[in-house]
């Protein structure tokens, strides 16, 4: 997979983002770009871009490529560089995220993860690609962090990729307002549902927020009749248990109307991501899904007639 670097402050309307994934399989149908904007409701403890549930931006730090140059303290504009005192990562309280001292730095130790783009900046970087779109059946989907938390720069992206003939997906944790929900899924070829646990209280434990909301929201959006794709991640201790899953199974067979469901295993990518935050990884002891447990999930949804794909793609 590439990777767009996002270096730029644009002027204007934009909206917040903080990574440009191109060639992604696993995000929609055929080859696409994954736009990720920054902020989410949710804080969930696996989070696979805890980088993304803050709206604000973030510094992010490998220490292991620090030169110890000094370029970074010169740089910052904070009382003569004491946001970023030589030797030390960089103070937080002081920081203002400004991101001078990531442009600066001569290793790439340090990134700003959070710029600003304008809509017809992020269109033009996402049709480089259109080839790709074209020959796979592909195209962008918008991701995060929850993409519907910045619902007009969205919106406006998703009319402008419509404008130029591009597909378009959401990838969306459904806590969002139902109305803000239904309108953005109106402007998209495709909705990405990730659907966590079916009880409230446990849901809460894990990701910060109650579920009801989002399971009234995935009702609706299947009435609505808009193409969505329900995605499962799969986590160990979490949701895995045959209660959680029968429950999930009965759910899904209730809704409106029938959907194809995704099983997501998790990975650890995460650790790695919460220790350049200067974050302390969540002490889970979890390893990934083996593939029996993955099918045993699967069998079990197929028992309530549904379509079950492991893995985030057809």
């Amino acid at each position: 997979m590439m990777t767009v670097t996002v270096s730029a402050i644009s002027t204007g309307t934009t909206g917040r983002v903080f990574n440009i994934q191109r060639c992604s399989i696993h995000d929609g149908p055929g080859i696409r770009t994954t736009v990720f904007l920054k902020g989410c409701p949710l804080s969930c403890s696996w989070c696979h871009n805890p980088e993304g549930i803050d709206d604000a931006p973030e510094l992010m730090i490998k220490p292991d490529r620090c030169l110890r140059c000094g370029a970074c303290s010169l740089a910052c504009p904070v009382d003569e560089g004491g946001a970023v005192p030589v030797g030390e990562s960089w103070n937080r309280d002081r920081c203002t995220r400004c991101g001078s001292c990531a442009d600066v730095c001569p290793a790439s130790a340090r990134e700003l993860a959070g710029r600003g783009l304008a809509v017809d900046e992020l269109v033009d970087i996402v049709e480089r690609d259109r080839v790709f779109y074209e020959v796979s059946g592909g195209g962008v989907t918008f991701s995060g962090g929850e993409p519907l938390a910045q619902e007009d720069f969205l919106a406006d992206c998703l009319l402008e990729c419509r404008r130029r003939g591009l597909a378009t997906a959401i990838d969306t944790c459904g806590l969002v307002p139902r109305k803000t929900l239904l309108d953005i899924a109106a402007l998209t070829d495709l909705v990405l549902f990730d659907l966590k646990h079916m009880d409230s209280v446990r849901h809460r434990s894990e990701t910060g927020a109650d579920n009801r909301v989002i399971l009234d929201n995935l009702r609706a959006l299947s009435e609505s009749g808009a193409e969505v794709w329900i995605r499962i991640p799969v986590i160990p201790g979490f949701n895995d248990d045959i209660e959680n899953i029968e429950s999930t199974g009965a759910f899904l067979a209730a809704l409106p109307r029938k959907h194809r469901i995704f099983l997501l295993p998790y990975h650890g990518i995460a650790d790695g991501k919460r220790s350049r935050l200067e974050e302390q990884p969540a002490a889970s002891g979890r390893r990934a899904p083996d593939d029996e447990a993955l099918r045993a999930i699967s069998e079990s949804l197929e028992q309530h007639d549904l379509e079950v794909i492991i893995g985030g793609s057809p």
